[in-house]
């Protein structure tokens, strides 16, 4: 584990795994209201052929650096991307996998550091994510009763013990009901439960708040393009709340060379919850990679 500097010199928790001198470097970025270790099955098992692997917390989250909500965009994720690469992957080929927000913040890297992208990156997996679209999603509710949700937060955000609580919730066994029913498929284990619980309750109230607006507002389908010269495979569970297999299809459309996989039964916690699958597929990008550069 080490820390690196974002940006802005927030600092970023990073954690690092496999072969230092490995051919392909695979960097691992999470999504909203989570945090590394949603990565780590994954990391363990990419860590096991020939790959380094980075995974990190974005700022706001996890063990990084607590930030103002002013700072909480997806264009400032994708710089604090770039400062990371810089500091601990300045050389070599890149395969980047995002799950959900992490994988808005790969299309946010190829907007505001295009150059980056073009000379480094060698791979792309995209984990039950989106391209745009986002705004007025309601997970499945009925339109009036998401309003009455909504109408609810709105209020709780404005409070004064929302803004000042380090954590939304000290009792992590009381968040599992909601988050299985969010944010897994019916078949999810129980280490798939316990990582999402314990990173959600942990999450900080302001980082919830604070990143939603840019995840309504994200638009990038145009930044998908810059990535069609590189191998890329989307992953869609078929019981995704947040980001349905639309989603998905949509991403393919401005990325029609990409490979799509829709997992049945699995929700938005693929990293978790279809582990070998997703590793499997980040990891046949990395070979490409690493044959691509061999020859």
């Amino acid at each position: 584990m080490t820390t690196v500097q974002g940006a802005d010199g927030t600092p970023l928790h990073v954690v690092e795994s496999g072969r230092a001198d490995a051919p392909v470097t695979v960097v691992l970025a999470h999504g909203w209201t989570l945090d590394e270790r949603c990565w780590a099955p994954v990391a363990e098992s990419l860590a096991a052929g020939d790959v380094r692997v980075v995974r990190y917390d974005h700022r706001g989250h996890g063990r990084s650096g607590a930030v103002d909500p002013a700072t909480m965009t997806l264009d400032q994720l994708a710089d604090d991307l770039a400062a990371l690469i810089g500091q601990v992957a300045p050389r070599g080929p890149l395969v980047l996998a995002g799950h959900s927000m992490g994988g808005m913040t790969t299309m946010a890297l190829a907007d505001r550091h295009p150059d980056l992208v073009e000379d480094r990156v060698a791979g792309l997996a995209l984990v039950a994510t989106a391209s745009g679209g986002l705004g007025g999603q309601t997970f499945g509710m009925p339109s009036a009763a998401f309003e009455l949700v909504r109408a609810a937060e709105k209020k709780l955000y404005a409070s004064k013990g929302w803004s000042t609580r380090r954590a939304l919730s000290r009792h992590p066994k009381l968040l599992s009901p909601a988050m299985r029913w969010l944010l897994l498929g019916p078949d999810a284990g129980r280490q798939a439960l316990r990582i999402t619980t314990a990173s959600v309750s942990e999450c900080r109230p302001l980082t919830v708040s604070g990143f939603r607006p840019t995840l309504e507002a994200h638009e990038r389908d145009a930044a998908l393009a810059l990535y069609s010269r590189v191998p890329a495979h989307v992953m869609v569970g078929t019981r995704d709340r947040l980001t349905p297999p639309r989603y998905s299809r949509r991403i393919r459309e401005g990325l029609p060379a990409a490979q799509l996989t829709v997992f049945p039964d699995a929700g938005h916690m693929l990293p978790v919850e279809r582990t070998a699958g997703v590793a499997g597929r980040i990891a046949a990008l990395a070979r490409t990679a690493a044959g691509t550069r061999a020859a």
